[in-house]
This record gives structure tokens, sequence and C-alpha cells, in this order.
């Protein structure tokens, strides 16, 4: 019996209708819209300000567009990865909550937490259930309610950061598609430059951490950067050798969207062209574990069967990786292809809708 291959059948993204830009920012942090622009590429970001509504909600309009999509009912997922640093609750897991919202009956789940490689190290994870056979389907979902854990009185973090959900169906395919080479790595020594201080059982909350605003996103930007570019890239080098690719032969190349200067600096490196990199920082900011998902959803339409992607990161930990797949159908041939959805289920869209986020 041959080797079954475990590939991306279906992608949908959501993000919320309110859009925070660099001139709203500027109005209640020291910052201003060319600075913003210059060092991370962000011109706005996705913001979810309605209290009532958070990561979960926001994984489950992406499920329920990707599932009218590939034309499946919720009984037909098996399982269900939510990779988030924002989960609704320490617990129970965001992803059983997310299993009873969308009314996935016959799916469980569990939330997989790798900051900004959590959505490579959740497709990982996915391959090998449907590589080994127990499962069929499985649904790899990158959300983040980064708004909730952002000082935006901190100019080096509340710029970057923004709010959204990307999720993707992991399906058997014939082996010469889907992901075809898988590396992952971690760094904990890395871990003070890029992390939430309190919350967790070293410093759980008191009244102190919180004075002290230490339940938001910490960052040493200059350590972070310089890890980043020498990580990506190293990490790329090793799936092209791995699989014999060389740079002409990259259809597209799948970045976490960090930071603008990073991609830029990989994909010269690379010897890759701008054309063949996905980016939508500037729009959506960096969505921690939804960015690559956001991505796919985005490109969905111009991608082909048998196009050799290679999806990257680098994030918190530190935690790096890339993974090089043949993308399994034609996109442009999907219902609702390419559409991110930003609207509340039952309203109209939202894009382009402008609200300022209230600084305190």
């Amino acid at each position: 019996m041959g080797r079954r291959g475990a590939g991306i059948t279906a992608v949908a993204g959501w993000v919320p209708p309110t859009v925070l830009t660099n001139f709203h920012l500027e109005k209640f942090v020291e910052t201003s819209d060319t600075w913003i622009r210059e060092r991370t590429g962000i011109r706005e970001r996705r913001i979810l300000v309605e209290r009532d509504r958070t990561t979960s909600d926001m994984a489950v309009y992406a499920i329920h567009q990707l599932l009218r999509k590939r034309g499946l009912a919720p009984e037909d997922i098996d399982l269900v990865i939510c990779c988030t640093v924002t989960p609704d609750h320490v617990f129970p897991a965001t992803a059983n909550i997310i299993c009873d919202k969308a009314g996935l009956r016959r799916a469980w789940g569990f939330d997989l937490e790798a900051a900004c490689s959590g959505f490579l190290y959740g497709l990982a994870c996915a391959v090998q259930f449907v590589q080994n056979g127990m499962y069929e389907r499985v649904l790899v979902v990158g959300a983040e309610r980064m708004s909730a854990i952002m000082n935006y009185h901190d100019r080096t973090t509340c710029v970057i950061f923004g709010d959204g959900a990307g999720v993707v169906l992991v399906e058997p395919v014939v082996p010469e598609l889907g992901v075809q080479v898988i590396r992952l790595y971690s760094d904990g020594s890395g871990r003070h430059a890029l992390f939430q201080k309190a919350g967790g059982a070293l410093h759980p909350p008191t009244i102190e951490t919180v004075l002290n605003r230490e339940h938001y996103v910490y960052q040493e930007g200059r350590a972070v950067f310089g890890h980043a570019v020498r990580r990506f890239t190293e990490v790329i080098e090793e799936v092209m050798d791995v699989a014999g690719l060389r740079s002409e032969e990259i259809d597209w190349l799948v970045p976490h969207q960090a930071n603008l200067r990073i991609i830029k600096a990989v994909a010269r490196t690379l010897r890759l062209p701008m054309e063949k990199v996905m980016v939508n920082i500037h729009k959506f900011g960096n969505t921690t574990s939804a960015t690559i998902p956001l991505c796919l959803a985005e490109w969905e339409p111009r991608l082909r069967t048998g196009d050799r992607l290679i999806l990257a990161t680098f994030g918190g930990g530190f935690t790096w990786g890339a993974i090089y797949l043949r993308w399994a159908y034609d996109g442009s041939l999907v219902p609702e292809s390419g559409r991110i959805l930003d609207a509340f289920p039952g309203e109209g869209t939202a894009n382009g809708q402008t609200e300022e986020k209230n600084s305190d």
C-alpha cells in the first residue's frame, strides 16, 4: 500500500470590521504613520472591539465559510486544532468551545500554543493524523485577539498586532500533492525577548501585575528582528535543500507577517522576487497564528494544483519552522474564492469601515 498524502483542500478567513489605522494610533501613543510604515510596513490593522465576542467567535465565522465553500456539513469534521496565544480561557481549550459554537458534534479538539509559529506547528500535527489514516478531515485554525493583550501606550508593540482568524482543511490527497517536507524548531533561551510576563503559573494575576501592565505583550524588537531574519532564511534553505528545490522553482513563499523589512530581507537572500511572496501585513498587521492562513485565503484564486509553496514562520519562544507543500486544488474554481470576510453573520460587508479604538 502506497504512502497516503495529506494536503490543504480548503481555506477561509475572517477579520473584524473595525479598522485601526496608523493615524488613529497617533492620537493616543507617541508615533506617526510614517514611523510605523517605515519600520513595519503596516498601514492599518483590524481590531475586535465587541466585548461579547472573542477568539472562538472569529474562528467559528471562518469555519462556517470554509464548510460552505467546501460543501461540507459540521458533522464531517473529525478534529479541530486551534493555534492561539489568546484563548478564550486558560481552560477549557478554545478548540472545545469552537466545536460547540460551530456545531462540530463529531469532532474533538485541542489548543496548540507556539506564538507566531502556532499555525505551522498545528499544520504539522494535522498532517500526521491524516497521513496515518486516523482521521479524514482536520481543521487547523489560527485565531488571535491580540488586542486583548496589547498595551496601547507602548508604541513598540501596539502598532504591530491585529486581530483575525484563518482556517484550513487538511484531507487525504495523492502523495505527489500536499505536504512534502516539514522542519520545525524552538530555542527556549529566547523566551525573554518576546513574551507575556504575567498570567501564568510563574506570575499569577495580582493587583501588582495588573498595575505594572505585565499582562500585555513584551518585546525586545531588535533582538527578535535579528533572530527572525537568520532563522527564517536558514529553515527555508534547509527545506529547499531537502526537497531539491531551486529558488526559481518556488511558486509562492508564504511568510509569517511579522514585519515587511524581515520579509523583504529573507526574499532578497533567497533571490525570490516579491511578486512570488504573499504579503498582506499592510492591511492586517501581525495577527500571530492567523497570518499564514489569512494569506492563503486571500491568494486562493491565484493558486493552482501542483503549485510549489513554502510556508515559513518565526515567533516567540523562540519558535520557527518551514513547510514545503504542493497545492492540492485549483483555487480559481472555488465559490467565494479569495474573500476574507469582515462582517458579523447576518450583516453586510464592512470592508473599508473605520472606527477608532478606545485608548483606555
